[in-house]
């Protein structure tokens, strides 16, 4: 179990991607496709955040009531949200309302604007730099195969809490490193990786 499953389509897939139409489009369309931007890249890192204890469906299902409720992820607005905007997302039934979480996004929104100034492309450059060599890693065939935590995700972790960023340790950054295409952990056999590869 864990390898490629052959759906009705004929498409053969991740056997995480193929149990709800929402894994099947967001395992199709989105997840391991390279994630450039600071909305999009800091989208991605709160998601993966709000995620961390959860089921990954319960956050695609909420998706879009996050970016209503997070000013459709612009860092400039997020990072002046001050404590009536967090009262307001805590009783927000269309996101998950923990209060740490909440803070923390609203504070990495303003580690995001720190990183302009800091690192050469910003969020988008920082987080880029750390995308291993893909011919450095062996294609997985398996779910058992995949790491949770790398070097590179240890890393990425450690460079983006220097720069204020919270709830991103390193099986978070590993996430994200995998959501936004620094890695293709797409399993061998995989029509989307077979994609990529072409």
């Amino acid at each position: 179990m864990g390898g490629v499953v052959v759906g009705e389509d004929g498409l053969a897939r991740c056997s995480w991607g193929t149990t709800t139409p929402e894994y099947v489009a967001y395992h199709d369309e989105e997840w391991g496709q390279p994630v450039h931007g600071e909305i999009a890249l800091y989208e991605r890192i709160t998601l993966e955040a709000f995620q961390s204890g959860l089921s990954w469906l319960t956050i695609l299902r909420k998706r879009e009531g996050f970016r209503d409720a997070f000013a459709d992820f612009d860092v400039e607005k997020v990072a002046e949200f001050a404590e009536e905007d967090v009262a307001r997302l805590l009783a927000d039934p269309r996101i998950v309302r923990n209060r740490s979480k909440v803070v923390a996004a609203i504070s990495n929104a303003g580690a995001v604007l720190r990183l302009r100034d800091a690192v050469d492309g910003g969020l988008d450059g920082l987080v880029w730099s750390f995308a291993p060599d893909p011919a450095s890693r062996p294609t997985p065939r398996v779910l058992g195969e995949i790491p949770a935590i790398t070097p590179e995700s240890t890393a990425l972790s450690k460079a983006l809490k220097r720069y204020g960023f919270v709830f991103v340790g390193p099986t978070t950054a590993y996430a994200t490193m995998q959501a936004c295409g620094l890695v293709n952990d797409h399993l061998d056999g995989c029509h989307v990786r077979l994609s990529r590869l072409g």
